[in-house]
């Protein structure tokens, strides 16, 4: 800190303080008495150019005789400094301490306040007309500003982050400094440079440098692009998508590309049978060099010539390409023999087709099932029930998607076959029914019936199906219905037998009388059996108790069949040898049931 020269009091300050506009500036003024100070007082003064100008004077803490410029903005702190609130940029100035006694100086000194202001961020903007690397002036590449910044800021440029210097016919970058009236500074610069064709990729910003407490700092703006014009060199013409696999009803795009800019104009050609080009222009976009061809077939193929104009220089470059639509055409099948088929009989299918590409073939039926590969198919025995629709399918492996087809219908001709039929069908009287009759043949049959009802034909490739529905009476019932079913090549017949049904009710009522019946024989038959065991029912004659015989126990349960027709029991007594026994030997015959 600087020190009071020629007095009996040593001041010290700050040599430098700094302080942003609209914020505070605090100035110290220290010194030391060897009294206690309470005379002293203290007159603060600011330079303007060479002549001091009294700002206030402090005295007890209080300030007194305050300058009008700063009226209100001043204020002292117990340690004598000096604040200055609201600082503004017309604040950077000398500031003077001068401590005194009455009319006595006993010492001074003085700080310079700096005043800052962060400029605002740069703002740029690319030249909106471009540049061209054929310009003999140097063209403008872009303009940048940045306002309100104190002390004034500087505007440096840089491309692809390297910073730019003048350079005499090449390289120009004019700056403007203007002051506000709010004593802030606005900077503006321009940037002037020539460019080449790699410069269609380069990119500028700028960047304001100003000064902050002693340290330079730095504020880039974003980066710009600017459109750069030049002529072309190269053109370039290519098929999409890729020749190799274009195909037949494919859409096709021929795209010219120029590497100059602006675009230049393009027209298209293709060249005829008779060696001659044909303008096809009229199926491009000029401007955007793109020829479009819908639903391309074999005569697409052939070359096509872009040509590309340079308005700027009159200079034309041109390219050709060949374009190959791939193709499958003459799909055909031969059937041996061609004559009619019958049941039984053989075929071969040959398919042949006509392509520059290697071709596979595929046999597939009506639901697109693979029924066999190769270019031909034998069928052997053949019936009603193989005949069908076959399609060859002809594919070109090296170009996906391109595939022809041609159908062939192997129909197999005879009389027709009944292949159901509802018989034997249970029926009761007077209700409604339903008669089904089937049958397969081609061509295709009619079907007749023996009886009138209302009838509802189906058919279903080589099926006929016929319902009638009648109703039940006792002449249907007793002869039945005949199913007739022909077509030119024959008839067949089949006879539906109708059989009576009975009641589920009537069945019920017999099963239940005998299940009934049975069980009251069984209940029968355990009483008398209970019965007999406890002794309740006699057993032998009328009158009989006991029986008293030499050879047989008292306790042994003994049962008497005994029968009141003598000349039935003689009949039925009779030996083995033909001798009839007397009627007294034959009264009485016993069974041991204990044995």
């Amino acid at each position: 800190m600087p020190k009071a020269a020629a007095s009996s009091l040593e001041v010290s300050m700050p040599a430098v303080v700094e302080a942003e506009a609209g914020g505070t500036a605090r100035i110290e003024c220290s010194f030391y008495t060897a009294e206690n100070g309470s005379s002293t007082s203290i007159t603060w003064f600011y330079m303007d150019r060479s002549s001091r100008v009294r700002l206030c004077r402090i005295a007890g803490g209080e300030i007194l005789e305050e300058n009008v410029d700063y009226k209100g903005r001043l204020s002292a702190g117990e340690d004598r400094a000096l604040s200055i609130s609201r600082v503004t940029v017309q604040d950077a100035r000398t500031f003077v301490c001068q401590v005194g006694e009455g009319s006595h100086v006993l010492g001074e000194n003085q700080t310079r306040l700096h005043v800052y202001k962060v400029p605002e961020a740069p703002e740029i903007v690319a030249s909106s007309g471009g540049a061209s690397v054929r310009s003999s002036e140097i063209p403008e590449i872009a303009r940048c500003v940045s306002r309100n910044g104190f002390p004034p800021p500087n505007i440096t440029w840089h491309k692809n982050g390297e910073q730019l210097q003048p350079e005499e016919n090449t390289v120009k970058m004019p700056s403007t400094l203007t002051r506000e009236s709010s004593g802030l500074y606005t900077v503006s610069s321009t940037l002037f440079a020539h460019v080449t064709r790699q410069d269609r990729h380069s990119l500028y910003h700028c960047s304001v440098h100003y000064w902050l407490r002693g340290q330079r700092r730095t504020a880039e703006s974003r980066r710009v692009n600017i459109t750069v014009f030049y002529p072309m060199e190269h053109v370039k013409l290519q098929v999409l998508p890729s020749s190799a696999l274009v195909k037949e009803g494919d859409d096709v795009k021929l795209v010219c590309e120029a590497d100059g800019n602006p675009e230049p104009v393009f027209s298209f050609s293709k060249r005829g049978l008779d060696n001659v080009w044909h303008d096809v222009s009229s199926l491009a976009d000029t401007s955007s060099g793109v020829l479009n061809l819908h639903d391309v077939n074999k005569s697409s193929s052939g070359l096509y010539k872009c040509q590309a104009l340079d308005l700027d220089d009159m200079r034309q470059l041109e390219k050709v390409v060949e374009l190959v639509v791939n193709y499958i055409e003459g799909v055909r099948v031969k059937m041996e023999p061609s004559s009619p088929l019958r049941e039984g009989d053989s075929v071969r299918l040959s398919c042949n087709a006509h392509s520059p590409l290697s071709l596979d073939y595929q046999w597939k039926d009506e639901k697109d099932r693979m029924v066999a590969k190769g270019s031909q198919l034998f069928l052997s025995n053949l019936t009603f029930e193989t005949s069908r629709n076959l399609s060859c399918k002809v594919m070109a492996p090296s170009v996906p998607g391109l595939e022809q087809s041609k159908r062939v219908a192997v129909a197999v001709e005879g009389k027709p076959r009944i292949v159901s039929i509802s018989s034997p069908l249970y029926v009761r009287q007077n209700e409604m029914v339903n008669l089904t009759c089937k049958a397969i043949a081609f061509p295709r049959p009619s079907v007749h019936w023996s009886i009138n009802g209302t009838a509802h034909e189906y058919v279903e490739d080589q099926h006929v199906a016929s319902n009638l529905t009648v109703r039940v009476s006792h002449d249907l019932l007793r002869a039945g219905a005949m199913c007739r079913v022909s077509n030119a090549l024959g008839v067949s017949e089949e006879h539906i037998q109708l059989l009576d049904q009975k009641t589920p009710e009537s069945k019920g009522v017999i099963i239940v009388a005998i299940i009934v019946c049975i069980l009251v024989v069984a209940v029968l038959g355990s009483v008398i059996y209970f019965l007999h065991k406890k002794g309740k029912i006699p057993c032998g004659r009328a009158g009989k108790q006991d029986i008293t015989r030499p050879e047989a126990r008292k306790d042994k349960i003994v049962v008497e069949v005994k029968s009141d027709k003598v000349s039935e029991e003689a009949g039925l007594l009779q030996g083995a040898n033909g001798e009839k026994r007397s009627a007294a030997d034959q009264s009485e015959k016993y069974i041991d049931l204990r044995n």
